[in-house]
């Protein structure tokens, strides 16, 4: 099953979540099409059911790096440095077509809500540790994180959509002044 998902999210990365069809993905996953109408029952619950393993894959990769017993710089360097666009994902494409289904359809808006605020949470988490241990001043963690995480989602959709607009270095750089400017450190620090 999980096979099926993760190549579910490969085909809506490539397609765009309004052209994938089931056919495609039984294609792509090299099952048929009576198989994928078995497990998911429709293509919406296919959707949402890839959008789902999508984001329990992103929060584990969270998890990670909080369960790591690194210093809080280092998980924030890469908590940044994965989520940023920069890290040349080619996920960024299929997170912005589900943001989008989240608009209509409740099930991907549950979904999209969970790991938008477990982002926010972790970023924060990770200031709180910071200033706890000296590393960072910030008077407000949580609204650090929703600054930060914001403005990379922001930049996300700039370099998905219009992948010109500014280089990828550039973003990352971006990301780092402001990172650095919410816990009063140097950019340098986030390289």
């Amino acid at each position: 099953m999980d096979e099926i998902l993760r190549t579910a999210c490969d085909v809506i990365a490539e397609r765009g979540l309004g052209n994938t069809r089931t056919a495609d993905v039984a294609r792509a996953a090299g099952v048929s099409q009576a198989l994928m109408f078995y497990h998911f029952e429709s293509k919406e619950r296919l959707l949402a059911q890839a959008y789902a393993w999508a984001a329990d894959q992103e929060l584990d990769r969270i998890d990670t790096v909080l369960d790591d017993p690194g210093p809080p710089l280092a998980k924030l360097r890469r908590l940044l440095r994965w989520y940023t666009p920069a890290n040349g994902s080619r996920s960024w494409p299929m997170w912005i077509d589900f943001w989008a289904g989240s608009l209509r359809l409740p099930e991907l808006e549950r979904i999209s809500r969970r790991l938008d605020v477990r982002w926010k949470e972790a970023v924060a988490e990770v200031i709180t540790l910071g200033v706890k241990d000296g590393d960072f001043e910030c008077d407000d963690p949580t609204g650090a994180a929703w600054r930060i995480v914001s403005l990379i989602d922001g930049l996300a959709l700039q370099a998905t959509v219009h992948s010109r607009a500014a280089s990828k270095k550039q973003m990352l750089d971006w990301v780092r002044t402001a990172a650095a400017r919410e816990l009063n450190i140097g950019p340098e620090e986030l390289g």
